[in-house]
C-alpha cells in the first residue's frame, strides 16, 4: 500500500468523530423521498451501497427542518416531525452495523425553495430575488420568486426548526452526527451574503453581524443535543445559483467566519468549493481548506470539491483537511475504499446519471444527483 493510500485509509478519531478511513460520501440531493418527506427504500439502497463499499462516513442529502418554509425541493426528505424521523431508525442501525457513521444534514432552503409540500411562497433575510433560474431537473421553472423578508419572530422559528430537527435526528432516528447546512446559497448562506442580506437590524451589517445567525444555530443545536453527537456546519463561497461567488472581504472574511463558527462550538466545519485545491482568492495561494485550518485550531476540517482522485484526496488531507467528502467520485465508485485498498483503478464518472427523469411520476424511482 502506497503512502498516499495509507493516509486515505487511516482511521480518524477526534471531536466525537470516529471513522475507519478519511474518505466520506458528500451530501447529494436525490429527490427520492415521498411527496410528504418520508424516506424510501430507493433512498436506503442508494446510501447502503457506500457502507458496503467501505466508506467510513456518509452524509445525507439536505433534510428539511420544519413545515413552514424550509423545504427546498419536491420529494425531499425531512426531519420536520417524529414520523419522518422514525422512518430512518432501522436503516441507520443497518448502516452502522456495516461500519459506516451517518451524518444528518439539516437544511433550510429559504429564498431558493422551489417546491414545498407544506407551504406556498418563499422567505429570505431580505426581499431580494435570487440570481439565476430554478433548476429544471428538480422540477423548478423560470426565475426564482422574490422572497418575503423574514420577521424577527420567524427567524427564531427557523432556529427552533434546526434545533428540533437535530433532536429528532439524534433521539429518534439515531444519526451519528448533525451537519447544519450553511452553504451553497440556502437560508443561512443568504444571511451570510451581503447581496441577499440587506437587513438593518442585528442580523444585517458587516461580516461579523451576518455570520451571527449561523453561529447562533450552531450554539442552539449543540444545546439541544448536548454532547450526544458532534455538531458541525457546511460552509462555501459558491452557491447553487452562483457558482463563482466569492467573499468580498477575502481572507479577512475567512478569518471572521471560521473563527466565529469555531468559537460557537462547531465540532467540525465542512468546507466546499468547486475546486477545493485552488486558491480561495485571486492573488493569494491558500485554499479555503487551508484557511479554515489556520483559523480553527482543534476543529475537525472536512474538505469537498472535485476531489475525485487519490492524489487530490491526499493533497487535501496534507493541506489541512482531516476528512474528505466526494460526490461524483463516490457515485462512480461506491466501493472506492475497497478499490484503493486493492490498488484498483477507480471507474470514470458517467455524467448521464445526472440527466432529468422523464416525468414527475417517475421521480421517486430516479437516481438524479448533483454533487
Amino acid at each position: 500500500m502506497t503512502d498516499t493510500t495509507s493516509l486515505i485509509l487511516s482511521p480518524y478519531e477526534r471531536n466525537g468523530i470516529a471513522v475507519r478511513n478519511r474518505i466520506a460520501v458528500a451530501p447529494m440531493t436525490r429527490i427520492t423521498a415521498t411527496e410528504n418527506g418520508h424516506p424510501t427504500q430507493t433512498m436506503f439502497d442508494y446510501y447502503l451501497r457506500f457502507a458496503e463499499g467501505g466508506f467510513g462516513l456518509v452524509t445525507t442529502e439536505g433534510l428539511y427542518t420544519d413545515k413552514a418554509f424550509s423545504q427546498g425541493y419536491r420529494f425531499q426528505p425531512g426531519l420536520a416531525d417524529d414520523e419522518q424521523a422514525q422512518g430512518w431508525t432501522a436503516f441507520l442501525r443497518d448502516m452502522q452495523a456495516r461500519g459506516a457513521q451517518v451524518v444528518a444534514q439539516l437544511m433550510h432552503a429559504g429564498a431558493l425553495s422551489q417546491g414545498n409540500f407544506h407551504r406556498t411562497g418563499t422567505v429570505g433575510p431580505s426581499a431580494v430575488r435570487p440570481k439565476g433560474k430554478q433548476m429544471e431537473f428538480y422540477f423548478g421553472e423560470g426565475q426564482y420568486p422574490e422572497p418575503r423578508q423574514l420577521t424577527a419572530h420567524e427567524i427564531d422559528d427557523a432556529v427552533d426548526g434546526f434545533v428540533n430537527a437535530a433532536r429528532r435526528a439524534v433521539n429518534i432516528a439515531g444519526f451519528n452526527a448533525v451537519e447544519i447546512h450553511g452553504a451553497n446559497g440556502y437560508l443561512l448562506d443568504q444571511f451570510l451574503t451581503a447581496e441577499t442580506n440587506r437587513r438593518t437590524d442585528r442580523w444585517g451589517g458587516d461580516t461579523q453581524a451576518r455570520v451571527q445567525l449561523l453561529a447562533d444555530v450552531v450554539k442552539e443545536v449543540k444545546l439541544g443535543v448536548g454532547n450526544a453527537v458532534p455538531v458541525g456546519i457546511r460552509i462555501s463561497q459558491g452557491k447553487v445559483n452562483d457558482f463563482t461567488a466569492k467573499w468580498p472581504g477575502a481572507q479577512r472574511d475567512a478569518e471572521v467566519i471560521f473563527g466565529t463558527l469555531a468559537a460557537a462550538g462547531a465540532n467540525f466545519i465542512h468546507v466546499t468549493e468547486y475546486e477545493a485545491w485552488q486558491p480561495a482568492f485571486e492573488g493569494t495561494t491558500d485554499s479555503l481548506v487551508a484557511l479554515a485550518r489556520r483559523y480553527t485550531p482543534g476543529v475537525t476540517i472536512i474538505a469537498n470539491g472535485s476531489l475525485h482522485t487519490a492524489d487530490r484526496i491526499a493533497n487535501a488531507l496534507q493541506d489541512g483537511a482531516d476528512l474528505v467528502t466526494i460526490g461524483r467520485g463516490a457515485l462512480a465508485n461506491p466501493d472506492l475504499p475497497k478499490m484503493l485498498e486493492r490498488k484498483r483503478e477507480p471507474r470514470i464518472f458517467d455524467g448521464s446519471i445526472l440527466q432529468p427523469v422523464a416525468n414527475i411520476k417517475d421521480a421517486e424511482l430516479s437516481m438524479q444527483t448533483v454533487a
